[in-house]
């Protein structure tokens, strides 16, 4: 798993208000966390539920979950090559 700091802009403010973001791409920048993590299709769904469960506040802002295959790993430093390496 890797966390990541990051700005972003999107849809996370007032839609009452006008969003600076259309006109300035980071001056209504905001804080949030990317999370990245790599398994097994085994635990993909009990890893969605854990996310969605202990992420949701019910408020504007708490996140996508994306999910995307994987085709090969490999390790740059020994040349090891498939998932039994991760």
């Amino acid at each position: 798993m890797t966390m990541v700091e990051c700005e972003g802009t999107g849809m996370y403010s007032d839609h009452e208000k006008e969003h600076m973001s259309t006109k300035y791409p980071f001056a209504d920048a905001y804080r949030v966390v990317k999370l990245e993590i790599l398994t097994d299709e085994k635990n993909v769904q009990k890893i969605v539920q854990l996310i969605r469960q202990s992420g949701r506040t019910g408020y504007s802002g708490d996140g996508m979950i994306i999910l995307s295959p994987v085709d090969e790993v490999y390790k740059v430093r020994t040349d090891e090559v498939g998932f039994s390496i991760v």
